[in-house]
């Protein structure tokens, strides 16, 4: 089988990870903190001691990291996947990045005979670990052709968007719809609440019409319950929301909307809230309105 590699075990990698043990996939894994690697090592992943020890040892790496300057120096810094990579490997990054960080990293990486995937994923912590993520790949066709068995472990909508740096745009569009639902969301929840009807009838009545989307299937009923703890954090949505915004400057693209969630996506984490989840946005909202969302004792 292909050697697999994969380099940051967060709250998406690790998970990742133990579908593709799963899926029988010889895996050497990597991460700053070393309590991740042993406790897949406990479960039959190899450890290695940097990035460049990975690539020297696999067919296909992957990265998992938190923004475009950690991606960069995992993958071209000292210790890196260029210093330890040979001809023919395939380099995938799941990581959220600008478009024009994953083109760039194409470009050097194709002078080294390597392919380059960027393969942004969406559907959480939940779609991680059910091995139901949604990939939006851009790169070589025929590099995806060789990966796509190792994809098809961890995800279940896997789409070649196009050339490198298109699935980097994909996920970035993606970001725009799932930040404007959590803010619409949340505003229809402290609307209903400050005037006087109850929000949880409130979803039950709309959500079976054209209101309908996963947000609202999702989310409400962990609000209601007080359960903002992080399937996607708040800091990485609006981590996400920068590159959009930078993105959108870059080809002069008005996105009022999105500058606004961006905005409030901010305003969680200058409040100290960038570890709930990113539907916890509604908590701004609160703050603004003086009302604060009945939560379920029982």
């Amino acid at each position: 089988m292909l050697r697999i590699g994969y380099i940051g075990l967060g709250l998406m990698g690790k998970p990742i990870c133990r579908n593709l043990l799963k899926s029988g996939y010889p895996l050497i894994v990597f991460n700053r903190s070393k309590a991740v690697m042993e406790e897949l090592a406990s479960e039959g992943a190899k450890t290695a001691s940097s990035p460049a020890e990975v690539a020297r040892q696999v067919d296909i790496i992957f990265t998992n990291l938190p923004d475009s300057p950690d991606v960069e120096k995992v993958v071209l810094g000292e210790g890196g996947i260029l210093e330890g990579s040979q001809p023919g490997l395939i380099y995938v990054d799941n990581s959220t990045i600008k478009p024009a960080t994953a083109r760039m990293l194409a470009e050097i990486l194709a002078e080294r005979d390597i392919n380059a995937l960027d393969a942004p994923v969406s559907g959480g912590e939940i779609g991680a670990i059910n091995g139901t993520l949604t990939i939006m790949v851009g790169g070589s066709e025929e590099a995806l052709k060789i990966a796509l068995p190792v994809l098809e472990a961890i995800g279940k909508i896997i789409t070649h968007i196009g050339g490198p740096g298109s699935g980097q745009i994909a996920k970035a569009a993606n970001q725009i719809m799932v930040s404007a639902q959590m803010i619409a969301m949340a505003e229809l929840l402290v609307f209903s609440q400050k005037a006087g009807a109850d929000p949880r009838k409130v979803v039950e009545a709309i959500k079976g019409g054209s209101a309908q989307c996963w947000t609202l299937d999702v989310k409400p009923p962990r609000l209601f319950y007080g359960n903002r703890t992080p399937g996607f954090k708040a800091r990485m949505q609006a981590k996400d929301l920068n590159i959009v915004l930078e993105t959108a400057r870059e080809y002069a693209i008005p996105l009022p909307a999105t500058a606004l969630g961006s905005q409030l996506f901010d305003a969680m984490v200058a409040e100290g809230m960038g570890d709930q989840d990113n539907s916890a946005v509604i908590a701004i909202l609160e703050q603004l309105a003086g009302v604060t969302l009945q939560e379920i004792k029982s």
